[in-house]
């Protein structure tokens, strides 16, 4: 189960490069000075740093079977994924009058973020609290 959770992580991760490329190939960062995005300079980069940060620690409990880093991967990856939760429902509220580099996201590709996103929440809780997991 460790290995599902972690392609799924993985395609999560592919998906969320993607909006990332978007974002900044759409002006993202030049329309943090003009207030012209809904997505705080803030918010873009501590989604994807926790995201990274709970995959290290999913790692590092793969390479040694700490339960400790399973829990604080997930730990982790809940503050992530609370701030995908934020991120989404900006990208929502922009609707026909959304401004700013993130009104060039694919509804298909933030759709198949969002759900791998949980489906990986769901897997790692699962395994996390799996009584025979290394």
């Amino acid at each position: 189960m460790g290995l599902v959770t972690t392609v799924t992580w993985a395609f999560t991760a592919l998906v969320g490069i993607y909006l990332l490329y978007l974002w900044l190939s759409g002006g993202g960062l030049r329309q943090q000075a003009a207030k012209v995005t809904r997505f705080p300079l803030t918010l873009v980069l501590s989604h994807p740093t926790l995201a990274v940060t709970a995959l290290a620690c999913w790692a590092g409990h793969l390479l040694t079977g700490s339960r400790t880093l399973a829990w604080t991967a997930f730990g982790v990856l809940a503050a992530a994924a609370l701030l995908g939760f934020v991120m989404f429902t900006r990208w929502l509220g922009g609707g026909r009058h959304a401004r700013g580099a993130e009104r060039r996201f694919p509804v298909v590709a933030v759709a198949l973020h969002g759900v791998a996103g949980v489906a990986t929440f769901v897997l790692l809780l699962l395994t996390a609290g799996a009584p025979g997991e290394p």
